[in-house]
């Protein structure tokens, strides 16, 4: 075989590629910002500064809520952003909360303290891929999506970082709480991993009616400010309420499974109905071909809706 060289005059053998829009880099610009915050949280952990590491994981959660919505506004997602968001939720939400909890008190355990921050880590990760996994299902109902499946990680994160904020209120730093926080941590890891159905709040937000906007700016400059002034009341205030609310959405999801159930149990009363319509009004030679055309149009009609 002749390998021909390359021929500068002929812009056929000449392999171009398209220029990028900006509009999909800036989801992913996002994302390694929300990267490079999680990172810097294990830094500031290491050298025992946990208010400037908390602050970073709350700044890479801020992060992680927008680059997805981001990304949709400016019709910019992609495969490759998916990936990369993966693999930053596993550092910031997974190994970054495991090791400034090691290095706050799990550290005292020893050896057990670095098993359950491994756990947590690992679950993490677990969860990411299950949900890459799961995204891609075809017969999932269309209203599967409100919902995730276990405590996403980002939430996960901020909720297993609990006893930290329970520290600085004042919550003495003994080895009775550390024993609390590692069967809490654990807790927490097999939450994100478990069948349980959480809200997923997508739905929220998406259309604000015109007389709700001036009280929406207000409401979210006020929770800015508070989340500011009073830091670790706010935080704690909020991993307690989300996991107070998690039962609700276990029953919201049960609700739904319910109504599809009871939509598929008429569907074949309705279709078995139908011959007997069809046979009043259709001569006897077409009548196999009408009652026919009837179930198959009531049995599509009837169907949940699913995603395609």
């Amino acid at each position: 075989m002749v390998f021909q060289p390359l021929d500068p005059a002929n812009p056929r053998r000449r392999r171009r590629f398209k220029a990028i829009p900006v509009r999909l880099l800036v989801p992913n610009l996002i994302t390694l910002l929300a990267l490079c915050a999680g990172l810097t949280a294990i830094r500031l952990a290491i050298e025992s500064k946990l208010e400037l590491a908390l602050a970073a994981i709350v700044f890479a959660a801020l992060l992680d809520g927008i680059d997805g919505r981001v990304a949709r506004m400016l019709k910019g997602t992609s495969r490759f952003g998916a990936e990369l968001d993966s693999l930053a939720d596993f550092v910031n939400f997974g190994v970054a909360p495991a090791l400034i909890l090691y290095f706050w008190g799990l550290h005292e355990l020893k050896s057990a303290g670095w098993i359950v921050a491994l756990v947590f880590a690992i679950c993490a990760a677990l969860r990411l891929a299950r949900f890459n996994v799961m995204i891609d299902d075809p017969d999932k109902p269309v209203w599967s999506g409100n919902f995730f499946t276990g405590i996403p990680a980002p939430a996960g994160a901020m909720c297993v970082l609990l006893p930290i904020y329970l520290y600085f209120l004042g919550v003495p730093n003994n080895l009775v709480t550390v024993w609390i926080a590692f069967f809490y941590t654990l807790a927490i890891g097999l939450l994100m991993v478990s069948r349980l159905p959480v809200f997923s709040g997508k739905q929220v937000g998406k259309r604000v009616p015109p007389e709700m906007v001036l009280p929406v700016f207000v409401v979210v400059v006020l929770f800015f400010a508070l989340l500011i002034s009073y830091p670790w009341e706010v935080l704690t205030v909020g991993a307690l309420a989300y996991l107070l609310l998690l039962p609700l959405g276990a029953m919201s999801y049960r609700n739904y499974q319910r109504k599809d159930a009871e939509a598929a149990q008429g569907a074949p009363a309705e279709a078995a109905a139908a011959p007997a319509r069809g046979e009043t009004t259709t001569p006897a030679g077409m009548a196999g071909s009408s009652e026919a055309g009837s179930s198959e149009l009531m049995s599509d009609s009837d169907r949940p809706a699913r995603l395609n």
